[in-house]
Parts: C-alpha cells; sequence; structure tokens
C-alpha cells in the first residue's frame, strides 16, 4: 500500500477491483465502513462475483474476469476528455510534459521495437527526447508552468535510463507524455469498455462520473485491488493503469488516496521486501546481470538516472551505498574494497528464474531439487497437472511446513500412481506462525513485533533454524571435502550467540544496520555508505531497531489519540513501525501544493511550516528542510528519476502505456485490434520448451472457474 489501512477512513470514494475486502480482510475492512458511515463515502465493487462486499457497496459491475485495463482505460479517457484530471497535480508532479522520443510508436495493438522472433520489446528505446532534438526550442505553456515538470525549461539533464541524456520539456508538444496519452487512451469509449468488459454503457458512465469528481483538490479516491488482478498474466498492466488513473486525479501521496494492495497472507509485505521474489535483493534491489564484473557496473546499469534538475532520485543517487552495505552484512570482512566488497559471490542469472520457471525447468529434467517453505506449489499455480508431473521428476524434495501440504503428498493426486515416482520427499515439521515471536509487516508497510503464543509442539523447528541447520552441515561438507568456488558459502557472516538457532531480536538488529566503527545500530538509512564502514540487512527497515530499541513493539495508540496520533489522521506514529523511516502515506510532498499548502486543510498529510523552516504532520517523504519557495528545492517523487509519477514508464516489458489485451485462450478476439488479441510479448513456456502448445477452446472448455479465499480457511 502506499498508505495503509486506516487511511481508508479519510476516502471520498472507494473503489475496489480484483478483491473482496468484507470478507477476505474483515479487520481491515472496518475503515472502509467507517468511511461510507462518517464521511459519507461512496464505495464501487467492480468484479465478475457478487459477494460480501458487494453486498455492502454503493455500486457493484460485474466485469468479465481480466477485463480491468479496460475498464481503467475507459475511466482514464473519460478523465482526459472531460479535463477532469487535477491540472495543478499532473503539471507539477508527474512527467505529463516529458517529451517522448521521436521513435515511440503504437499501432494495432503494438509497440515500436518489437522482435517478433524473441517475442519481446527493447524498452530503452521507450525514452525521453532530448532537449536540444527536434526543431525550434521548447517553450512555456501558456498560463505559466512553474518550477515544477511542467516548466518548459529546456535544460539539459541526466537520463532515466542507459539511453536517454536528456529530457524535454513542453506540455503542448504534440510528443508530449500528455498528448500521447490522450491519443493512446482515445479508443477506450464508452462503448468499447461495455464490449471488452460486459459493463453497461450507462452503468461505466455513472461511476466515470463519480470517478471524475476525485480530481478536485477537495476530493480524493482510494483504490484498493487484490490477488484478483495480481494473478493474471496482463495484471501489472491493470495496475499501472489503475495507477496512471490516480496520478491523473491526483490521489497518489495524499491521505484517503493511493494505490493500496491488499496482501494475500499475514507478512507477504514483509516476504516481499526482503527479496522473496526471485528477480530482487532485500530492500528491492535488482538481482546482478551477466556481465557486470564490478560494483560500479551494478549501479551504473540498474539505478535510475536524473531525468530533471530538480529530481532528488534518492533511490538512483544511493544504490551503491544500499548494496556495499548489504554485501557487508553478508560477507564481514570478507568484503572489502580491494575485492569489490564480494560482489562476485553474488549469482547473476542469465534467464527468468520466476516461479512458473522454477517448474518448468523441473518438468524439463533439469532440476535435481526443489525447497519450499510455506507454500504448496501444486496448488497455486495455473497448472496444477503440470506442477505435479514436474514435482515427479525430481530426485529429491524438501516441504518445510507445520501441516501436509498437496506438495508434500503430491504422490496421492488423483490419476498419480506412486510406484512410478522416484522423487525422494522430505518433510521438514516447521512451527506455525502462532508459535514463534517476530515481526509481521502488514499491508500497509507496518512491522509489528508479536510474541509467541504457544510453544511448537513435537519435533517442528522454526523455518530459520532448519535453514541455519542446513547451512551449517552444507559449509561443513565444503570445509571437509571441497567443491567448486566455495568462497560465497565459507565466507558468509553467520554472528548469532547460537548459529543452529538464531534469535529472532538479533536477526532484527540485523537487518536494521550498523556503523561498522563503532558497533551502533544506525538510525537512518542516510548513514549508509559504499565504503564498507557500515552494514545492513535491508536498507527499508533501517530504523526499525535502532539503539533506542526495538520500533516495531510500539504500541502507543487510542488508548490517548491526543498525545499518540496529534495530528488526528490516524498516523499513530508511535504505534509499531512502517518502512520506510516510519512515513505512514508515501510520497507525502504531493499532499500539498507547490507552495506547501495541504490541497485538502481537513485532511493535511504533510505541510510546510515557516516558523520552524519544515515540513510537519506525517514524517516527510521528501527532504525535511526543503523550502517550497525554493526553485532548487527537489520534487515530490523523490525516488523517481524524473522527481515525478510516471504517467509513461519503460519499466514494464510489454509497454510503456497499459493497454488491454485477451488472454491467449480468450473465447473472443480482442475489440481494440483483432490482428493481436493477445499481448505480443506472451511468453510461450511449452514452445520455448520444444513442447506442442496447449491452449484450450470454448468447446473443450465452456466455463470459466474463479478462484478465491475466505478467512475461515487456512
Amino acid at each position: 500500500m502506499t498508505n495503509h489501512w486506516r487511511d481508508i477512513r479519510h476516502a471520498d470514494l472507494i473503489l475496489i477491483n480484483g478483491g473482496n475486502p468484507a470478507e477476505a480482510h474483515p479487520v481491515g475492512f472496518r475503515w472502509f465502513m467507517k468511511a461510507k458511515v462518517e464521511r459519507g463515502a461512496k464505495m464501487i465493487h467492480v468484479d465478475p462475483r457478487f459477494t460480501r462486499t458487494t453486498a455492502v457497496s454503493d455500486i457493484y459491475l460485474r466485469i468479465r474476469t481480466g477485463t480491468d485495463a479496460a475498464f481503467f482505460g475507459g475511466l482514464i479517457k473519460y478523465v482526459l476528455e472531460n479535463n477532469l484530471f487535477h491540472e495543478e497535480y499532473v503539471r507539477e508532479y508527474t512527467n505529463a510534459a516529458f517529451v517522448v522520443d521521436k521513435g515511440y510508436s503504437f499501432k494495432d495493438g503494438m509497440f515500436n521495437s518489437y522482435d517478433p522472433e524473441t517475442r519481446e520489446y527493447d524498452p530503452t528505446t521507450w525514452k525521453y527526447e532530448t532537449a536540444g532534438a527536434g526543431s525550434g526550442r521548447t517553450k512555456q505553456s501558456p498560463g505559466g508552468l512553474g518550477r515544477g515538470a511542467g516548466a518548459a525549461t529546456g535544460l539539459a539533464v541526466e537520463s532515466s535510463g542507459p539511453s536517454t541524456t536528456f529530457a524535454r520539456l513542453d506540455i503542448d508538444h504534440p510528443r508530449s507524455v500528455m498528448n500521447l496519452m490522450r491519443e493512446h487512451y482515445s479508443r477506450y469509449t464508452p462503448e468499447m469498455v461495455e464490449r471488452i468488459t460486459g459493463i453497461p454503457r450507462q452503468q461505466f458512465l455513472e461511476v466515470a462520473k463519480l470517478v471524475g469528481e476525485m480530481g478536485r483538490p477537495d476530493k480524493v479516491m482510494t483504490q484498493v485491488y487484490a490477488v484478483g488482478l495480481t494473478h493474471h498474466t496482463t495484471g501489472s498492466q491493470m495496475i499501472r493503469a489503475g495507477a496512471v488513473l490516480q496520478l491523473l486525479l491526483g490521489n497518489i501521496g495524499r491521505p484517503g488516496g493511493g494505490m493500496n494492495a491488499e496482501r494475500g497472507h499475514a507478512n507477504i509485505q514483509g516476504n516481499t521486501d526482503n527479496a522473496i521474489s526471485w528477480e530482487i535483493l532485500p530492500g528491492y534491489l535488482k538481482v546482478p546481470a551477466p556481465g557486470q564484473r564490478t560494483v560500479a557496473d551494478y549501479v551504473e546499469e540498474s539505478a535510475t538516472k536524473k531525468a530533471h534538475p530538480n529530481s532528488l532520485n534518492y533511490f538512483g543517487e544511493n544504490y551503491g551505498k544500499f548494496l556495499v552495505s548489504t554485501l557487508k552484512a553478508w560477507y564481514g570482512d570478507k568484503a572489502t574494497k580491494g575485492n569489490e566488497f564480494a560482489f562476485d559471490y553474488l549469482p547473476k542469472p542469465a534467464g527468468n528464474a520466476s516461479w512458473i520457471t522454477i517448474f518448468d525447468q523441473a518438468l524439463q529434467g533439469k532440476m535435481e531439487g526443489v525447497m519450499l517453505s510455506g507454500m504448496t506449489a501444486s496448488s497455486i499455480g495455473p497448472d496444477s497437472n503440470q506442477v505435479q508431473e514436474a514435482l515427479g521428476k525430481l530426485k529429491w524434495l524438501c516441504v518445510m511446513d507445520s501441516l501436509p501440504t498437496t506438495s508434500s503428498e503430491f504422490w496421492h493426486a488423483p490419476g498419480v500412481d506412486p510406484s512410478k515416482i522416484k522423487t525422494e520427499v522430505f518433510a521438514l515439521p516447521a512451527t506455525h506462525w502462532i508459535e514463534k515471536a517476530g515481526s509481521f509487516t502488514n499491508s500497509g508497510r507496518w512491522a509489528q513485533w508479536k510474541d509467541q503464543v504457544l510453544p511448537p509442539e513435537h519435533e517442528s523447528r522454526h523455518d530459520h533454524w532448519i535453514l541455519a541447520d542446513l547451512f551449517l552441515r552444507v559449509r561443513e561438507l565444503y570445509r571437509s571435502e571441497g567443491g567448486k568456488f566455495p568462497d560465497p558459502v565459507m565466507d558468509l557472516t553467520f554472528p548469532y550467540r547460537d548459529p543452529a538457532k538464531p534469535d529472532f531480536d538479533e536477526i532484527a538488529k540485523e537487518v536494521n544496520g550498523k556503523d561498522l566503527k563503532s558497533g551502533k545500530r544506525l538510525e537512518t538509512f542516510a548513514d549508509l555508505l559504499d565504503d564498507g564502514s557500515t552494514s545492513v540487512g535491508n536498507w527499508i527497515y533501517t530504523g526499525s531497531y535502532p539503539e533506542s530499541g526495538n520500533q516495531m513493539q510500539r504500541r502507543n495508540g487510542v488508548q490517548d489519540p491526543k498525545r499518540n496520533d496529534p495530528t488526528g489522521m490516524g498516523f499513530y506514529p508511535e504505534w509499531a513501525w512502517s518502512w520506510p523511516l516510519n512515513r505512514r502515506v508515501l510520497y507525502n510532498r504531493a499532499s500539498a501544493d507547490p507552495k506547501g499548502k495541504p490541497w485538502d486543510p481537513s485532511r493535511p498529510g504533510i505541510r510546510w511550516d515557516p516558523a520552524q523552516k519544515l515540513w510537519v504532520g506525517d514524517v516527510p517523504d521528501y527532504v525535511p528542510d526543503a523550502d517550497p519557495r525554493d526553485p532548487a528545492s527537489p520534487l515530490p517523487f523523490i525516488m523517481t528519476g524524473e522527481g515525478t509519477g510516471r504517467l509513461f514508464s519503460n519499466g514494464l516489458v510489454d509497454g510503456p502505456f497499459p493497454e488491454h489485451y485477451e488472454p491467449v485462450e480468450s473465447p473472443i478476439e480482442n475489440p481494440l485490434h483483432p490482428e493481436v488479441s493477445a499481448s505480443p510479448a506472451t511468453f510461450f513456456y511449452d514452445e520455448a520448451a520444444g513442447r506442442p502448445n496447449r491452449f484450450g477452446t470454448v468447446d473443450e472448455f465452456p466455463y470459466v472457474a474463479t478462484s478465491y479465499r475466505l478467512t475461515e480457511h487456512e
């Protein structure tokens, strides 16, 4: 979530896509109901199923499964066509005025730079034009655009990617992001939305009118989604489309607004933060790539570059500090400047290593073993039968879980002959979450410490104890028997009092980070350095366990609201701790206008206090003393190269603007571009492995099944 659960009560409109929070998140859903009862907020539920959330919503739109990008596209068109966007916010705080390179194009469902042989685009071609390119000079838009992103300065600035050197700013240019976006979404008429989604035109327009009102400074909408969007093959584009809409309405960074993901299980957010996903290191640093021999190589190819002189580009500018400090936490004294801080020890995968790829490799017999912890592979993928077959081709399978799962018992699946399964399965009983202490990070990024409720039963052990024991045994094998390139294992630090049973507090302190000279834990990630003098387990959690103690254990809440919530906005800064630096709303500089005054004084996020010469309210996601009257003050989106929110972005592999594509097995052609019905960037695993593609047809599969979870089920 860019915001948090309590913050939803500040919304005027709640738009829910692909989720059922009334049933799946009943505790958090109280804040939805508070918004309805206390603010008179309207709630719109867009979902194929009628659920408990639908039952208490003001408007229900039954949408055809997987067509949310078209729904959002229609809303974007409506907002643009009727000039209902938050004009000053869009002008100053988004990349609407950035001029896109003349090589960009979109026609009949295809963006430029497509390679039909690899079925891939080259996202580096989706870049900005240089300040000196084209004919004539950049010009000031009528009425003036101030010092922000909309200012047509013509200044030469650094790039937002390796292939761009300067950014040209002119919101009136035919290739400005704003004008290209208008053209792109001109096709998403109410009639087209109805054809694609099944939502009747009049119902769509009723909702579009309500959404359009949220572009006013005194209004704000929150957008909530869950796995009903994320689990589609086009889920990233659906969510991007929602984010584009929220940026146009000026609802990112504001209390009551934001893009708010309901995470599917407790601590899914914490798992993601700590690199449970294959393509990232802790703190959302990229996994190194082949050919990167030094830290400098890695930073050059991975970090964002400045695309505007007022961009702080905090992530990009500090990328090396975060990586080096992480390597120091992992390899200690073995990570030195002379050996690039053990950068060579990190894997540099040449290909995709995502969830589906793992089991496709197993299916091809290219993987000997798999370890599963806290998940059951055979139940959560798009093709359970294929996963079952893949598990049967492993030499061994290790399952760490508190209960038997469909994976640990996969040879008992219907149609499977156990006598033909050669996979050796190791079931390691792990403790349930109520049997251990530690932290949970909820959807709103609040890390909350919990205590152990019950002692572990029988021979079950904590997951991290199992992994620690495994590591110690593997290291001993390397020590006694040798092996190829043992250094990454032998040099790994394991500085715990009992290495076989690390304590949660020890781990939390390591994650927080410390000054290696003084030995003191750090208060802020601003103190991390790239000279080897600091270490950190995860830079975004720096400040969660400083010298003053475990901030995640704090519980100063509603028992004294005046003291514990001085702004009255529900931030409760001394209840638990939220990353980064206890900020409760991300990009909250965008909650105030360029002069530092809240867009809506009744719902302030942060505001500039000229007496103190500080930003006050929530912990500012910004330079705390940056005077908004200073022309050089940073733009609000401090983590992007542009310093702005991105309406146009080269961060996704399937297009810089979100576009609706049908699934490969869709029963209908895509009305927008029938010749390119599915995404051209779709990867076919069967075809890539030399197997026939297995596409189903409507005749074979006439029904669509939807899956869902209930709070009563675990």
